[in-house]
């Protein structure tokens, strides 16, 4: 099994993760289900104390992020790296207020992706 692709720990301090059982759990999905949604950039994990783990932003109740794959995809076809794309997830915007991981969870998600699309290309 090939190792996952994990981002540095770029996150702020207060910025909740989870493992991949839970995510896992979460998704009604297995941890191998899991991996492969990382391997496959449709979840994005880093690496904390040597295990991987996820944003809980990149989720709602509703499973992942309804805007989260399209965001991901516009930054990295843009040419972002996958730590820049987290690293950029966890930048707050000023004039927002927000991370734009938190972003996707209110009606400011389509400027978000707006602004991604502007910042990727």
């Amino acid at each position: 099994m090939s190792s996952l692709p994990l981002s540095d720990d770029c996150l702020p301090d207060d910025a909740e993760v989870l493992p991949l059982e839970e995510v896992g759990a979460r998704l009604g999905v297995s941890s191998n289900r899991v991996r492969t949604l990382i391997r496959d950039h449709h979840l994005l994990a880093l690496s904390r104390d040597g295990r991987p783990y996820v944003p809980a932003l990149f989720l709602d109740d509703e499973g992942i992020a309804k805007h989260f794959n399209g965001l991901v995809e516009v930054l990295l076809d843009g040419g972002y790296g996958r730590d820049e794309v987290m690293q950029w997830l966890f930048t707050e915007i000023d004039d927002l207020g927000m991370y734009p991981a938190a972003a996707l969870h209110t009606h400011s998600a389509r400027e978000v992706i707006r602004r991604a699309q502007a910042a990727a290309f």
